[in-house]
């Protein structure tokens, strides 16, 4: 009996948890992957000039308020550069700027949800964004939209691309789970295609992403900032964290 109840709970945190057991340190490291933050502070990532702290190392996860005061680029990156990869992070936002966002509907087309006028629909509601960004040429989305993270966004709204290719960089589903909680994203790049598993659904599945067939540093997005006018937070800031970033170069 003892047995079976190990049996169950084992089968219950496996299917059922934000992070699965397979995605535990020793997978990764029986796995060939190579740990990309460690859980202390941010060696092997360039922080922005100027940013005065705002990324940081909070209780051994990599946390970010969308107030860099970096006066150029305000992304983290890597120190190193990679080209074909797979790319475990987890993440979770925090929280929202204060104020609601127009967060318009993508369709499975890649096209957005319009009225009968013609105007795209934009309710308001709250946002946080960010990304994984891929050797400075590409990124992945992380935000609040209905479409859920993983978008492809710079693919989608390329319009010179066939309509195919851009339905490609709309996720099928949203995966994401509810603002607070840790989410576990899986990013294969394999020269101009994609494919991105989030908490455990391939949402991208080997979409071609036109430009990714480079050498380049990873990167974690800010997004946002202050308002200048109002000195709050924008609408869609990066109020994000992430943890246990793993690499496998292929």
């Amino acid at each position: 009996m003892k047995k079976l109840n190990f049996l169950f709970v084992l089968f219950f945190l496996t299917c059922f948890s934000g992070i699965t057991l397979a995605q535990g340190i020793g997978y990764f490291e029986t796995e060939g992957y190579t740990r990309l933050f460690n859980g202390e502070n941010l060696d092997g990532w360039k922080i922005p000039e100027g940013d005065n702290g705002h990324w940081s190392v909070i209780d051994g996860v990599i946390d970010y308020d969308a107030l860099s005061e970096a006066t150029g680029d305000k992304n983290l990156w890597t120190e190193k550069e990679y080209k074909d990869f797979v790319l475990h992070v987890e993440w979770r936002f925090k929280g929202y700027g204060d104020h609601l966002f127009p967060l318009p509907t993508i369709l499975p087309n890649g096209e957005y949800l319009r009225d009968e006028n013609g105007d795209i629909i934009e309710p308001l509601g709250p946002n946080s964004d960010s990304g994984i960004l891929l050797k400075g040429v590409g990124q992945t989305n992380l935000w609040c939209w209905s479409v859920g993270s993983g978008e492809l966004w710079s693919v989608r709204n390329d319009r010179s691309l066939p309509a195919e290719v851009r339905a490609a960089a709309v996720p099928s589903e949203n995966a994401d789970k509810p603002v607070g909680q840790w989410n576990a994203l899986d990013i294969t790049v394999k020269g101009n295609r994609i494919t991105v598993v989030n908490n455990g659904i391939v949402v991208i599945d080997n979409a071609l992403y036109p430009g990714l067939e480079v050498t380049g540093p990873l990167g974690l997005q800010h997004h946002g900032g202050i308002n200048p006018e109002t000195g709050k937070l924008r609408g869609a800031s990066s109020l994000v964290q992430f943890r246990n970033i793993w690499i496998k170069k292929l």
